[in-house]
């Protein structure tokens, strides 16, 4: 089964709590804070794989999990880091956030990798908070949470060679001749109804990728038949081979509807250099296979005549893709793959205060991350989060936006009411 879309959920790992601890040791006198840190949450990777051709696997898998990072321990241990995940996809994949739309990536190359969530960092132990003046912090930090993404990502294939051709052109059987690709085969238009790949072994040891796209029929571009679906499919291939069926009663009427579909979905698809393979000439008038193919070399193509049934001229039309294949660069594409600003937390200070009615609420990367990994019922973690937010200027900014005492401050998950004269107190 050919699959070339999908739908994920990801999830990458939370960090570890810090840990509150104390030195116990004999002949050690006020040993101290000695909580550590939690460990960092694995990240979540995608990574291209030459070995698969479709997205079939995430039909059965579509939610994936880092794992979290372990709590800080005693005597000043750090906790585990989260093993990270990485999720293999075909080479030609291009992922798209869903919320945002925005295209983060276009995985083209075997290894090629690509970050979808970092993990959460770890939060830390007392043993950080430890200074002159406070020698016993009571507090510690938890973990930052992972990030939760849905992705959706699709394929487009990559191969060297496409074949075209109306339905019963004879693809698959030539597919099947010249590569080791096992199609299935019938006397039925749209016997192929998905993309099927196939290797031409070259003398060297390499090899060219080749695809059998499903038939085409008049309307494609607009997507009569199987449409527009596959079209899509031959945009990254370097040459295509053009398949004319000779006992068809008109088959240059055929290659020049297919051609003006290729010219109608746009794209690359009407510039990629075309070579004619006049198939089924074995059951076919010699006088007609000659007579056409004259026509196309008057039109400076390049002209094969074979049976991809008997295996007449398909060597000569290897050899010919071979060297052809040689002399093409490979293409490029202009796929605008934005800045994935979503895949790690950003620890930029800059904020903003919305503001309705008597309720503030401060939105930004760091003032929010420093919410995050307070823990809020704790007294003296409180406390150092508000020196923390009076030395960004956070509480001037408020002042200077109209807060009054007895206002509503909102930052994340953290609400409290506003009284400048607690604040000042507290940092006197």
């Amino acid at each position: 089964m050919f699959i070339d879309k999908a739908k994920i959920n990801i999830t990458s790992g939370s960090g570890g709590n810090g840990m509150v601890a104390w030195r116990r040791e004999k002949y050690v006198d006020k040993g101290g804070p000695a909580g550590g840190d939690g460990g960092k949450g694995g990240a979540v990777f995608l990574t291209a794989d030459s070995n698969l051709a479709t997205l079939l696997d995430f039909k059965y898998q579509l939610k994936f999990f880092a794992e979290n990072g372990e709590k800080g321990r005693p005597k000043d241990q750090h906790g585990k880091n989260g093993e990270d995940i990485y999720i293999k996809v075909p080479c030609g994949t291009i992922i798209k956030d869903v919320k945002s739309g925005k295209i983060i990536g276009d995985l083209t190359y075997s290894g090629q990798t690509l970050l979808l969530a970092s993990g959460g960092r770890g939060g830390r132990g007392n043993a950080r908070f430890a200074t002159p003046i406070r020698r016993a912090p009571q507090f510690c930090e938890p973990g930052e949470p992972g990030i939760s993404r849905e992705l959706e990502l699709e394929l487009k294939l990559i191969a060297d060679v496409g074949l075209l051709g109306m339905p019963n052109a004879g693809k698959s059987t030539l597919i099947s001749v010249i590569s080791a690709a096992k199609p299935k085969i019938a006397d039925y238009p749209f016997t192929t109804l998905v993309p099927n790949l196939g290797i031409i072994k070259k003398p060297d040891g390499d090899g060219l990728v080749i695809a059998d796209i499903p038939g085409l029929i008049e309307g494609a571009s607009q997507g009569i038949g199987l449409g527009f679906e596959f079209l899509r499919h031959v945009e990254r291939t370097r040459l295509l081979v053009h398949l004319l069926d000779m006992t068809e009663e008109d088959p240059i009427n055929n290659y020049k509807i297919i051609n003006k579909e290729l010219e109608k979905y746009g794209g690359r698809l009407n510039e990629i250099p075309q070579i004619i393979a006049l198939n089924k000439i074995d059951a076919a008038e010699p006088e007609k296979v000659q007579e056409i193919k004259e026509y196309f070399e008057a039109e400076s193509k390049e002209v094969f005549a074979i049976s991809a049934a008997t295996g007449e001229g398909t060597k000569d039309l290897v050899y010919h893709l071979i060297q052809k294949i040689a002399e093409i660069p490979l293409p490029e594409f202009n796929i605008k793959v934005e800045k994935d600003e979503d895949a790690s937390d950003h620890d930029d200070s800059e904020y903003k205060i919305h503001i309705f009615d008597k309720f503030f609420i401060v939105k930004g990367g760091r003032v929010e991350r420093l919410v995050s990994v307070t823990e809020l019922r704790n007294t003296e973690a409180i406390f150092r989060l508000q020196n923390i937010l009076k030395g960004m200027g956070v509480f001037k900014a408020l002042e200077d936006s109209g807060i009054k005492d007895g206002d509503t401050v909102r930052i994340g998950e953290f609400e409290f009411e506003y009284y400048s004269d607690e604040i000042k107190e507290e940092n006197n």
